[in-house]
This record gives structure tokens, sequence and C-alpha cells, in this order.
């Protein structure tokens, strides 16, 4: 088998099927990112959406069976709407951050990847492949930065000096012994802005970061929000945007090379007030196809209240009084007293107090018992 021809076939088959990059390495072990992900372990930083198996995200032969190569590949995405709908006084709106638009790239890579193991097993016959994206065992980005698609930028992101960090990564494992690419080197030097720029400082400089407390993160819990936290969240419904928006690389990038990573503004810009109504399977329908939706909509809806809570948004206090009062998520109903002591005014206090006198649950007490301090009767 000549490995070079076909490495170039397959590079020339992931062009015509919609791959922006595609770069290959070997398949050795990631000793780098095993004490990397050793020190978060110990340090407690891991966010528990990680693949849990320290050794089987470092070693690749504990996951494939003899693999020889691993092939990276990259997507971009756009960065802009074409259509964005405005927040409007009584109709406040929040937002998804780009890596939600569209259908679910998880999907989307998945397919291109699929494309490409077919191209491979029509050539090889017995070729054995496993691809994986995000959830796999393998970091995304490692593998990318080695296959020399791009490098680990300090906000821990690959930049890619084409695309920016406006890119989804994907990954296959094979036994076929393909030439490896060039990494590629530091593309930060000097530049410090995503550091400086993110609003809750997860982001540690080189590379380095407390996932725990970035707002990616932080979006998708389903538990109380800290209240410092809740003071940045912004108009943010699902994940943060913040340290590619500021980043040299992506400025001025915008790519719609995709049509299923195009999305209507109002399902990644909606409207928050109907949120703290929506069904299960309103949400399921409405949002089902997008990343942004598989934690379901509890946290969605909680951090819905949030950002109508930091727009005092007046017009919502009936909504807000509603989840306090009949909403059987302790979650829900602890937030949304936050949310009426913060926008403020009578019958919001009405609210807050009748409900002291009536919730059981200790965790919305607590909820309750800031609010009131709030409010100046605590």
């Amino acid at each position: 088998m000549d490995v070079k021809k076909l490495k170039a076939e397959i590079i020339q088959y992931a062009t015509e099927i919609g791959v922006q990059k595609i770069g290959f390495t070997t398949a050795d072990p990631f000793l780098f990112l095993k004490e990397r992900l050793e020190v978060a372990e110990k340090e407690g930083v891991l966010t528990g959406f990680e693949h849990p198996v320290l050794d089987e995200r470092v070693y690749p032969d504990l996951i494939f069976e003899e693999p020889k190569s691993i092939i990276a590949i990259a997507l971009a995405y756009p960065s802009k709407l074409k259509e964005s709908p405005t927040s409007k006084r009584e109709s406040r709106r929040g937002v998804f951050a780009r890596a939600s638009w569209g259908i679910d790239y998880h999907t989307i890579l998945r397919e291109k990847l699929a494309l490409i193991e077919a191209f491979i097993l029509e050539r090889v016959k017995d070729a054995k492949m496993k691809s994986m994206v995000d959830t796999g065992e393998l970091s995304d980005v490692a593998v990318a930065e080695r296959a020399g698609i791009g490098a680990r930028g300090k906000n821990t992101l690959l930049i890619t000096k084409e695309f920016g960090s406006w890119v989804y990564l994907g990954e296959m494992l094979t036994n076929i012994a393909f030439p490896p690419d060039t990494p590629e080197t530091d593309l930060c030097g000097d530049c410090n802005k995503c550091v400086e720029a993110c609003p809750t400082n997860s982001l540690l400089g080189e590379g380095a970061m407390n996932p725990k407390i970035c707002l990616s993160y932080l979006t998708q819990t389903k538990g109380f929000l800290e209240e410092e936290y809740r003071e940045v969240l912004h108009n943010r419904l699902y994940g943060c945007d913040t340290c590619q928006v500021v980043c040299p690389y992506n400025r001025g990038r915008d790519f719609h090379l995709h049509k299923e990573m195009e999305q209507d503004g109002n399902l990644v810009r909606p409207e928050l007030k109907p949120l703290l109504h929506i069904s299960n399977r309103e949400f399921k329908e409405k949002f089902g196809s997008m990343a942004g939706s598989w934690r379901g909509k509890k946290p969605i809806q909680r951090n819905a209240i949030i950002i109508l809570a930091r727009y005092k948004d007046k017009t919502a206090i009936p909504d807000l009084i509603g989840c306090l009062n009949h909403d059987t998520r302790p979650v829900i109903r602890g937030t949304a007293a936050w949310a009426l002591a913060k926008i403020g005014g009578k019958d919001a206090e009405v609210a807050i107090l009748n409900a002291w006198e009536k919730e059981k649950d200790e965790e919305v007490k607590i909820e309750i018992e800031r609010a009131k301090k709030i409010i100046g009767v605590g």
C-alpha cells in the first residue's frame, strides 16, 4: 500500500466533502496531556463533562487495537448571524454561543468522519478505524494541534491561521501508518487579550484554565448559580464566546460554508419570557437539534431568569411570580425569588414575603432570605 498516495487522496476527498482542514499525526501517547490532567484532577477542577478515565485520554492503544495514526479534521462555523433579531424593552432576548448554532455539530462532524471512513475502506479493505467528536476519549485540541491543524491558544481552544478558533474538531484513530504532519507552532505570542477579557477570570494564561468557573461550563450546570457569576452572566443562555470574540485571529472571520450550521436568529437569540413557560415537548421540538439543548431546558430557564434580573425587566414580574409560586423545581423557584428582588417593586416584594411563609425547601429558603435582604426586609 502506498500510504503517501492514500494520504493525498484522503486530503483531496476531504476537501470535496467540505472539510476545511485535515491533518495526520502518530498514535503516540499524549504524555504532556497526562501531566496537565493529573494536575487538574488533583486540584479538583475537572468538570465531569470529560471522559472519566484519564489514561484512556492519554494512551490511544487503550481504546484501539494497535493504533498507528490519528486523522484530525476541522470544520469552520459562522460567527455572525445573517439576520439577528434585536432585544427590545418588553421582549428581552438571551443568546446561545456560536458553537450551538445550526444542527448539533457532533452530528455534522460524525457524518464527515463516516464518509472518510467509507472512502478509506474502499481502498484498504482491512482498515480499522474509530472516530470521535468532543465526547470521545481523546482531546480534540491535543490531537488537532499535533496533527498541524492549528495551535492551542491561551483560551485553551485550537486557533487556526485561516479560520481563527471558529472551528469544530473531530478525529479518527486508524491502524494505517500515515506520514505525520508537522505540528503548528505557538500563535499567541505576547497577546493576552482573552485572559484579560474572561468575565470570571477562569483563564490563567499559557493555555491553562479553571474550567469550573468558565461561563461556558457554568451556563450548563443544573443547580443554583453562585451569585457572583449571576452578575457577569450578561445575556448568555448557553456558552460564552468572549475569549473568542477578542482574539485577533477571529477578527473579521465569518464563514458560512455549511448550510447545516446556518441558524434562525430567533432560535439562538430567543425571547426570554416565553422560555419560562416552555414545556419539555416544546423545548425539544424547538431547540432539540441544537448542541445547546443537550442538558435540557432547566439550565436555560434558570439562565433566562438571571438575565431578566440583569435587565430589571418589570414586564417579567408576573412570569417570575408564577415561577416562584408554582414551579416544582427548587432551582427555578429560588432563582425567581432572587430575580424578583433584583427587579424590585411592590408586587415583587409581596410575592417574596408570601413565598417565605410557605416555602419548605431549605435551598430555596436561602435564596428567599437573600432576596429579602436585597429588598431591605431581611
